[in-house]
C-alpha cells in the first residue's frame, strides 16, 4: 500500500475496537500461507488467532481455493428467495449430519451475530402465538454473542464491551457464569441459579442462550459440560428453548465437533459460523428442531421472517462444503488433541510468573490470564517483533490457533508470550 493510502488508512478508515482520534498501530498484511501473515515490510508472522478464530485451515489452502475459483465461473451470488442452488443444498446436508441429532432444518445467515439475531427470532416467533407473555431471554454474565442489537441485549450488560448501549436494549435476565471449571469436579451447586432463574420466570422466558463450554471475548472461561446438561433438562421441564451459541466453538474447536458434544445434548436452536467456510467469507447458519420448525411454519406468520440479500451466497456454501470436507479428511480429533497437549506443554509452565493470574488450555485454545489489564499497543508491537501475531484484549493473552499448526509454531507463540512476561510489560 503506498504511503498517501496508508495515510488515508490511518485518518479515514475505522477498525475494530479502536478510535481513529487515537487509533492502535495497525500492520499491513500482503500475503498469507499456511500459518503465516506476510507484512508489506517482508516480516513473516506465525498466526495464532486464526483470524478471530475462523480460519481453522490457515491461509491459501488448495481446495478451498480451487472451490471458490469454481464456483465463479458458475455464479457468484443469486438471491435465495424463490431460487435454489446445489452448494446450499449440499452444505445443510452436510450441516444436519455433523450437529446434534434432532437438527434437521438449516436457515443461512450472514454472520455471527445476524446468526444469533436469527435464533432469537426463532425463539420469539416459536411462542409468539402459544404464550404471549415470552419475550425475554436468559443469558450468562460475562457471555458474547455479537455486535448487533438483538446480540448485545444478550450479551452481559455490566461488564461487556457493550455495556455503553445497556439503556438502549431489550432487558433480558441474567445469572453468574458457571463456578465449576471445566475439569474439576461437578459441583452441583453450580446449577442453582440457572433452576431458581427458570422456576420464578419462566412464563417470561422464552429461551436460555449460551456459549457452550467455553465463553469467548466475554473472557475465554472454560465451564464444566454438566451444566449444560442441566441446561437441557431445566429446559426442557419449565418449557423454556435452549440456543446454543457454537459460532465460536464449532468445527472441532474445543476438542469435540461442537462443544454440546461434551454433555451429549441437543440444543433446540444451534448458531455456527466463523470456522464455516474456513475463514474465506462471512457466512453462519441456524440449525432447529423439527418442533421449532413446525412451531414457526403452522404459526400466524406461517413463515420465519426473516431473510438477508446475501443468505446462502453461492460462492460461500461451495467454500463452506470445501472447508467441511477438508475437516472430515483430515484427522481431526487426533490433532487437536494434540495441538491441546503442546499448548499445555509450552502455556501452563508460565503460571509461575507473578502476573499471571491462571492459564488455562482446551482443544486449540490457550489462554493466559494476567492480574492486570494488558496495553495492547505494546504487547502488539511486542509480539509482532517477535514474529507472532497475537491480539491481546483485557487481562488475557490468547492464541487460537489453526489446525495445521507445527509444534515448533506453537512453541514460536509460547515463546512469544514468555517474552513479554519476563520483560514485565504486564
Amino acid at each position: 500500500m503506498d504511503s498517501e493510502l496508508t495515510r488515508f488508512d490511518l485518518e479515514h478508515v475505522w477498525h475494530p475496537y479502536t478510535s481513529l482520534t487515537d487509533p492502535l498501530p495497525t500492520y499491513e498484511v500482503v500475503s498469507a500461507h499456511d500459518c503465516t501473515l506476510v507484512l508489506d515490510d517482508g516480516r513473516e508472522l506465525t498466526d495464532g488467532m486464526s483470524s478471530w478464530w475462523a480460519c481453522i485451515h490457515g491461509y491459501n489452502v488448495k481446495e478451498l481455493n480451487e472451490a471458490a475459483k469454481g464456483q465463479l465461473d458458475r455464479v457468484s451470488h443469486v438471491m435465495f428467495g424463490g431460487i435454489r442452488h446445489e452448494g446450499a443444498a449440499m452444505l445443510a446436508k452436510k450441516l444436519v449430519e455433523l450437529t446434534p441429532a434432532g437438527l434437521d432444518y438449516v436457515f443461512f445467515a450472514d454472520s455471527g451475530s445476524v446468526a444469533v439475531e436469527v435464533s432469537l427470532k426463532m425463539a420469539l416467533q416459536y411462542y409468539s402465538d402459544r404464550v404471549k407473555t415470552k419475550t425475554k431471554f436468559l443469558a450468562l454474565r460475562k457471555g458474547y454473542h455479537g455486535d448487533t442489537f438483538g446480540a448485545m441485549s444478550v450479551t452481559d450488560p455490566e461488564g461487556s464491551m457493550h455495556s455503553i448501549y445497556r439503556d438502549f436494549l431489550s432487558q433480558n435476565y441474567f445469572i453468574d457464569q458457571p463456578a465449576c471449571r471445566f475439569g474439576d469436579p461437578w459441583d452441583p451447586d453450580s446449577a442453582d441459579q440457572l433452576y431458581e432463574m427458570l422456576r420464578d420466570h419462566h412464563e417470561e422466558i422464552a429461551a436460555v442462550i449460551l456459549e457452550p463450554v467455553v465463553q469467548g471475548a466475554g473472557g475465554m472461561y472454560f465451564y464444566h459440560p454438566e451444566f449444560l446438561r442441566r441446561v437441557r433438562a431445566y429446559c426442557s421441564h419449565f418449557d423454556v428453548l435452549f440456543i446454543a451459541d457454537e459460532i465460536a466453538t464449532g468445527f472441532g474447536r474445543t476438542g469435540k465437533m461442537f462443544a454440546c458434544n461434551w454433555a451429549g445434548v441437543t440444543p433446540d436452536i444451534m448458531a455456527v459460523g466463523k470456522a464455516l467456510t474456513g475463514g474465506y467469507m462471512t457466512m453462519s447458519a441456524v440449525l432447529c428442531s423439527k418442533k421449532i420448525m413446525e412451531g414457526i411454519c403452522n404459526g400466524s406468520a406461517g413463515v420465519l421472517m426473516h431473510g438477508p440479500t446475501f443468505m446462502a451466497n453461492p460462492l460461500a456454501a461451495r467454500v463452506a462444503c470445501a472447508s467441511v470436507d477438508r475437516l472430515l479428511a483430515m484427522n481431526w480429533r487426533e490433532t487437536v488433541h494434540h495441538i491441546e497437549t503442546v499448548l499445555k506443554d509450552k502455556l501452563l509452565p508460565l503460571a509461575r510468573y507473578d502476573s499471571v493470574a491462571d492459564v488455562r488450555v482446551l482443544g486449540t485454545i490457550g489462554v493466559v490470564e494476567t492480574r492486570n489489564p494488558v496495553d495492547m499497543a505494546v504487547l502488539q508491537k511486542s509480539f509482532v517483533d517477535d514474529g507472532v501475531w497475537i491480539r491481546p484484549f483485557g487481562r488475557l493473552i490468547y492464541v487460537m490457533v489453526p489446525y495445521i499448526i507445527s509444534d515448533g509454531e506453537i512453541a514460536k507463540l509460547a515463546a512469544a508470550v514468555e517474552h513479554v512476561l519476563q520483560r514485565n510489560l504486564v
